[in-house]
């Protein structure tokens, strides 16, 4: 994806820590095309697996999953952060530490939004150290669902959660790959 890769290199900061901001395109402020550009590879590259939903998590996964399920006709769902009054007691559930964000929180999903048999495809912004995709596998795995494959949009390859899920034979499709963001300068593969 050479216009990402591009907007990455033109839109994006690096900021202490090995945090990219891409705040611009991705995170506060949404470029429609360049989401719709997403969907359209992430659709193309997970054509060849069954998929009956597309998985992903509030808030900043939401538009490229959105799309993309769009893209292959099917349902999408969002992990929630909190979890709302109106799920009672009925979800699937997941501690998360957040990298980015230095906390840690309750990640849920209705069970009437899993249905056991069912594989997910799970569509997220970025992938760190993947703390977040091991929620999802361990929600997906207490409601009896298969991850088909991880798409993700930017892989931050340094800090290790794309080798851990590789190293369990998940499919994990990232759209762009960070090297390196060490000197507050952005090296991608």
């Amino acid at each position: 994806m050479v216009t990402l890769k591009n907007r990455i290199l033109n839109d994006a900061r690096c900021l202490p820590g090995g945090i990219l901001k891409v705040d611009g395109l991705l995170n506060h402020q949404v470029d429609p095309q360049l989401m719709m550009q997403i969907a359209q590879e992430f659709a193309h590259r997970f054509s060849h697996i069954r998929v009956d939903k597309i998985l992903t998590v509030e808030s900043s996964g939401i538009a490229p999953a959105l799309l993309t399920a769009y893209l292959m006709n099917i349902p999408m769902v969002f992990a929630k952060k909190r979890i709302p009054v109106t799920m009672a007691n009925n979800y699937y559930g997941a501690e998360v530490v957040s990298f980015t964000k230095g906390n840690s929180y309750q990640m849920v999903i209705s069970c009437e939004y899993l249905t056991k048999g069912e594989s997910v495809l799970f569509i997220d912004d970025f992938l760190a150290h993947g703390n977040t995709t091991r929620a999802i596998l361990n929600i997906c795995s207490g409601a009896g669902v298969v991850v088909g494959g991880f798409g993700i949009v930017i892989e931050k390859v340094f800090q290790g959660g794309g080798d851990w899920l590789r190293s369990q034979d998940y499919l994990v499709e990232s759209l762009v790959k960070i090297t390196s963001l060490e000197s507050e300068t952005i090296e991608m593969s």
